[in-house]
């Protein structure tokens, strides 16, 4: 008996059901409504569902061979409804790899695929067969593996934190630690993460996403471009929804699939950290009438892709095919992948790409109250999960503040971007939306609600970002006025053009010193612009002490320093690394900057945008200095809780006011990311100088003032 059979076994004595022979295996009906496969008593239940095929055959392989060693026939009475299962007795769960093949009718303008030929991953396999090392070409077909998916998780609850009190680190697992420079054991891997963690707790970050993690084959479209090795470094076209990617697992050995995800996300959690998975259910792998044809083709190509009239594929993804999200089959799947990683992997959250996809119909046009967004939205499982949108597809579909069921989605906050990047270099007619922005977008999603217990709470509909992984890294958004992906291939005309990034007067790498000092204090504006804006912050791994992409705005391709993190800079950017410390910790001390709380004893109005008097509510349309109040009563620490953002994004000083404030108190400097004499940029509150009446801003700088009594 097998470690795996004394984990799980069946409810029903084996002895007293009959069974048939099947390939030369015993062989009983299995469990017809658990998809996938699962170790049981002396053998492997296998489930497979089909609405289009006609018959359906089980395929054995022992581990890394491509032939199957034994072919089983699932018998006529192993079938119901649309749904073929077996449980085959003898079967070692930890050795074996498996397939299926599928007969049924081929037309294809009818979308209708089917090939016996062809062997088939299981859409629900937990794991897909070890790939080897990262970068090497992969098998010519997936097959899956049997998953031991016990693992104690202890009494850890489930994190209760509102969306609005989460900082975000967007990152990816292998260019995260795979430099050299990052000084960890396990590069490239879960476990070289794992080893940052201390690193990610002083930053003080609170949640983590990850790009892509779901099994993916990053040799599926390589190609060398002046000699160099382009891979699908990205990891956004899934081969498996319900699997790790093997590729980041330091130890693939048989039987450890996930465990070491697993500890990851433990320890994370252990430090106060919650995990957000990007999911990418927009599309597969398996790419238009020329791509590969290893699963969801085989077993019911038009169900599962949205396809024309003549049997083609919809591309509103962009990579070739379009899940058709809202058909009940695919539905179901997604909703079992989202339930299962929240279960047996205890995720936070996920971030959906290109989300508006997910609310398109069969023919691609969109619904107006998809049924897959309000079954996961009001799903029991997934109730405390946060889920984010990226409300737009490449199709056109823009639907960010009005992405369907907004009241329980969040959006990625796509006008933040692009407004409040516009705005910081000095294109002054974004005033206004930038400061409607920087507020929390009101307009797009209200700024709160009221709980069951009347108590004011964040209304997490609003993610605000303004570097991500696809476009410039925050260094580089003040280092280049041209994207520069001529590295990628496509003679630089893949990414967008539109990066509202300046420069600062030189292209690039520059050895001009005032160049670099005017760098440094546009990066540290946007790190406190975005850290004091209403709504969730998000940033990129590495934008806390400069990282480079060298001007690529879309990396998807790179496996090499263009998209590793370089920890080097690090130690020659000390003083930026300290200053996100700084901010992130300022912000988790003024709650009124996340979210509403009571009215201010003070009276001073709860949240409102000012121009350089404090006492004019209303800005000019074209200004290029302003400020942003915040103020409320912490309940928790029984003061005023009052913030001033001021920004000046104009190349010369400008004098502005504090807002005269009844009572006896005074405002203090807290940031000002021009720097003093001394070259410090932030002061602790015992250092905080007091400001009386008035301040100057210098050029293109940043302050931040707090209010608090004698």
């Amino acid at each position: 008996m097998s470690s795996y059979d004394q984990r799980i076994t069946l409810d029903v004595p084996v002895t007293i059901v009959p069974m048939g022979e099947s390939g030369g295996y015993q062989v009983r009906p299995g469990l017809f409504d658990m998809n996938g496969t699962m170790a049981v008593q002396c053998g492997v239940n296998f489930t497979i569902h089909t609405h289009g095929g006609t018959s359906c055959e089980l395929l054995l392989f022992h581990a890394g061979e491509e032939e199957p060693y034994a072919v089983l026939p699932f018998p006529k009475e192993y079938r119901i409804g649309d749904v073929y299962s077996m449980i085959v007795f003898g079967v070692d769960a930890e050795k074996i790899e498996y397939a299926y093949r599928v007969d049924g009718p081929y037309n294809p303008k009818k979308g209708l695929l089917f090939d016996k030929k062809k062997i088939l991953l299981d859409p629900y396999a937990k794991a897909v067969r070890g790939k080897g090392a990262w970068g090497q070409k992969k098998h010519r077909t997936y097959h899956g593996r049997v998953v031991n998916d016990t693992f104690d998780w202890g009494t850890m609850p489930q994190s209760r934190r509102e969306l609005s009190d989460l900082i975000i680190y967007e990152l990816h697992v292998r260019g995260y630690t795979q430099d050299p420079s990052s000084g960890v054991k396990n590069r490239g891997t879960f476990a070289g993460l794992r080893e940052k963690i201390p690193y990610l707790k002083e930053l003080g970050i609170n949640a983590v996403e990850l790009m892509p993690i779901f099994e993916f084959d990053e040799t599926l479209n390589a190609r060398t471009v002046n000699g160099k090795e382009l891979l699908e470094y990205w990891g956004y076209n899934t081969v498996g929804f319900f699997a790790p990617n093997g590729s980041y697992s330091s130890d693939s050995a048989p039987g450890h699939e996930g465990v070491e995800l697993k500890e990851l996300i433990r320890d994370l959690h252990e430090n106060g950290i919650e995990v957000i998975l990007d999911v990418v259910f927009n599309h597969t792998a398996e790419g238009n009438e020329k791509g590969a044809h290893f699963s969801f083709k085989g077993l019911d190509n038009q169900i599962y892709y949205m396809l024309t009239p003549d049997g083609n594929y919809y591309n509103f993804s962009g990579c070739g095919n379009t899940l058709n999200c809202n058909h009940p089959t695919v539905q179901n799947l997604i909703l079992e992948c989202l339930r299962y990683w929240t279960v047996r992997y205890r995720v936070d959250g996920f971030r959906f790409d290109l989300a508006s996809i997910l609310g398109r119909n069969v023919d691609g046009s969109p619904m107006n109250n998809p049924p897959l967004l309000r079954s996961l939205a009001c799903d029991p499982i997934l109730s405390n999960v946060k889920l984010i949108a990226e409300a737009w597809d490449a199709g056109g579909m823009y639907q960010v503040g009005r992405f369907p069921a907004s009241r329980r989605w969040a959006e990625w906050n796509g006008r933040y971007r692009d407004t409040v990047r516009g705005f910081l270099k000095g294109d002054n007619w974004e005033s206004w939306n930038a400061a409607w922005s920087i507020c929390g977008s009101s307009d797009l999603y209200g700024y709160y609600y009221e709980d069951a217990s009347g108590e004011y709470a964040g209304y997490n509909s609003c993610v605000n970002f303004l570097t991500c992984h696809d476009g410039f890294t925050l260094y580089d958004l003040y280092a280049y006025n041209e994207k520069h992906n001529e590295a990628n291939g496509w003679n630089n005309t893949d990414g967008v053009s539109d990066n509202r990034s300046w420069n600062c007067g030189a292209e690039g790498e520059t050895d001009d010193p005032e160049v670099n000092k005017l760098r440094m204090r546009m990066i540290r504006n946007a790190c406190a612009v975005l850290l004091c804006s209403r709504g969730t912050p998000m940033f990129f791994m590495g934008d806390e002490f400069g990282n480079t992409k060298f001007g690529n705005n879309n990396s998807y391709c790179q496996d090499n320093e263009v998209s590793w993190v370089d920890w080097t800079l690090l130690d020659k950017n000390r003083d930026l690394f300290e200053f996100f410390k700084y901010m992130i910790r300022f912000r988790q001390e003024h709650p009124i900057i996340c979210k509403k709380l009571p009215d201010a004893v003070r009276g001073m109005n709860g949240l409102h945008a000012h121009d350089v008097n404090p006492s004019i509510l209303d800005l000019p349309p074209d200004t290029r200095t302003f400020s942003i109040s915040f103020a409320g009563y912490d309940t928790v620490k029984g003061r005023d809780d009052m913030v001033y953002l001021s920004i000046n994004t104009y190349w010369e000083d400008v004098e502005i006011g504090l807002p005269n404030i009844r009572g006896m108190g005074f405002w203090y400097l807290n940031v000002n990311t021009y720097g003093d004499w001394r070259g410090k940029y932030c002061y602790e509150e015992k250092e905080a100088i007091r400001i009386d009446g008035s301040f100057v801003m210098k050029p293109r700088s940043v302050a931040i003032f707090t209010y608090r009594e004698h």
